[in-house]
């Protein structure tokens, strides 16, 4: 007997993105987030002069700043 798999639907990785994020959220407010962040690049930032030239520093930027747009864009939802 063939048993036929249902096929995953196209929206189920975002679906599952979104139980992760569901997830992260509910352990701390964007605005703790964003604090932390900070907290994480600036430490990062110091310890630049330690570890040297890093070439990836301004991609590790972007990723940065897109992470704190993203819980400022929560924290406006929020206050909305």
């Amino acid at each position: 007997m063939n048993q036929q798999t249902l096929s995953e639907s196209p929206d189920s990785p975002t679906l599952s993105y979104a139980d992760h994020v569901k997830a992260l959220l509910s352990m701390n407010a964007p605005a703790d987030w964003i604090e932390d962040l900070w907290t994480i690049y600036t430490g990062f930032m110091i310890a630049q002069g330690e570890l040297g030239h890093n070439p990836r520093a301004s991609d590790l930027f972007c990723t940065f700043r897109e992470l704190i747009l993203f819980f400022q864009k929560l924290e406006e939802r929020k206050a909305a």
